[in-house]
Formats: C-alpha cells, sequence, structure tokens
C-alpha cells in the first residue's frame, strides 16, 4: 500500500494525540493534527486530507457536528472518517453512523489496532477503485468505479466511502441474498468489530439519497438484505 496518504487528528488529548501521530508516522502516512473542533474544520478546509480520525469530545465544536458539516458539503462529503469515543453506549455510535462516518474506535484502544483500521479502509477503497468492472447501471442510476462516482438521471449523489462500498456489492450481487455478516465482512472487513446495526444504518441511508433504492433494496427477515433485479417501468 502507498504510504504518502495524510490522515488529519482530531484529538483535544495530547497523549493520546501525539501516541496516533507516532504510530501512523511509523508505517509511513503524512499527518496533520488539530485540537478544537474550529481547528479542524479549518484544516480540512485548507489541506483536504485522504482520510480523518475524528473524536467526539472536542472544546468548541463536538465531533458529531463536525462529521454532519463535512458530510454535508460536496467538496469533504467523501472524505473516509474514523470516530474516536470514550462513551461504549450503542446510541452514541449508531449517531456517529448516521452522520455518515465509515468507522469508529472505542476507548481505550491500542494504536496498533487503530492504524490497522486506517490500512483496511484505504486498501477497501483502492480496491473499489481497481476493480474489474468500472461501471455498474440499475435504471437510471449509473456507478462509475474509475471515478468513485454515483449518478442518478445524471445528477450526481455524494456518497460516503462505506455508503458507496455497500453499493458496490449490492450491485455486484444483484438479486442475491445477503446477509448481515456478509455484507460486515465484505464492505467493512473481517476484523470489524462493530455490530450487525451498523448495517441497518447505512442501507437506510443509502434509500434516503438514493429513493429509487427504496423499493429496490428488501429486507430479508432474520436474514439480512437484498437488492431486487431491476424491473424496467412498462
Amino acid at each position: 500500500m502507498a504510504t504518502n496518504k495524510k490522515i488529519l487528528i482530531v484529538e483535544d488529548d495530547k497523549d493520546i494525540l501525539e501516541l496516533v501521530k507516532l504510530y501512523l508516522g511509523k508505517e509511513g502516512f503524512r499527518t496533520a493534527t488539530a485540537s478544537t473542533g474550529t481547528d479542524a474544520l479549518k484544516q480540512v478546509k485548507s489541506d483536504k486530507p485522504d482520510l480523518i480520525v475524528l473524536d467526539l469530545m472536542l472544546p468548541e465544536i463536538d465531533g458529531l457536528e463536525i462529521c454532519k458539516r463535512l458530510r454535508g458539503a460536496p467538496d469533504t462529503a467523501s472524505i473516509p472518517i474514523i470516530m474516536l469515543t470514550a462513551k461504549a453506549e450503542e446510541a452514541d455510535t449508531i449517531v456517529g453512523l448516521e452522520l455518515g462516518a465509515d468507522d469508529y474506535v472505542t476507548k481505550p484502544f491500542s494504536p496498533k489496532s487503530l492504524v490497522a483500521r486506517v490500512k483496511a479502509l484505504f486498501r477497501r477503497l483502492d480496491r473499489q477503485q481497481q476493480g474489474t468492472v468500472s461501471v455498474h447501471t440499475y435504471g437510471h442510476l449509473v456507478m462509475d468505479l474509475s471515478r468513485h462516482e454515483v449518478r442518478v438521471q445524471d445528477r450526481e449523489v455524494v456518497l460516503t466511502a462505506k455508503e458507496f462500498g455497500l453499493l458496490e456489492y449490492l450491485l455486484r450481487n444483484v438479486g442475491r441474498v445477503m446477509t448481515r455478516d456478509t455484507l460486515l465482512n465484505s464492505v467493512w472487513g473481517y476484523d470489524y468489530y462493530g455490530t450487525t446495526r451498523t448495517v441497518d444504518v447505512h442501507v437506510r441511508r443509502l434509500k434516503q439519497k438514493i429513493p429509487l433504492l427504496n423499493d429496490a433494496i428488501v429486507a430479508v427477515k432474520s436474514l439480512g438484505y437484498k437488492l431486487k433485479e431491476y424491473d424496467a417501468p412498462a
């Protein structure tokens, strides 16, 4: 894996920030840091990072609000975000995922584990960009893997890295039932420690962003999801 990627670490605990910076640096990643929400937003705007490691509890502007703002702006909507949270409650994790985070790590965490998550996320993005099939179509939906772009009726739909990966996997398996565990392993990676609720959150977000999928992605009771074969209107 190329290690020229730039990662913005947003963390107000200096010890954790320096530790994460040290471990990412050892792997060849370039890093930038921010200790407040305001500073983080300025840095993202001035020097677009390839990935953001984002603490939730920050001075001035918290991590959830930062995530919301980044996902709401077209030029930053697709930057991968890994959340750091000291809260173990599932509700906090779900809120972050609802707002568009790609992954999360609960404190206390192993720096090596965080680095592994970062590498896994970059690998999955690389695989999506280097897939053998470069374009998927589903009715008026067109997914161009080489451009990392999704368009519906020639209007671009901005997706997060995980939303893009989930949609691409469903499009490659039209008509097949995909269990939540299969989707977690294939899109998030076998080393992902989240719950299957993560899949439900991302499916719901896909449907919100692409109404065409509202009836196309169906839940299969106790199993998972299926993208129905496309049935062109009469």
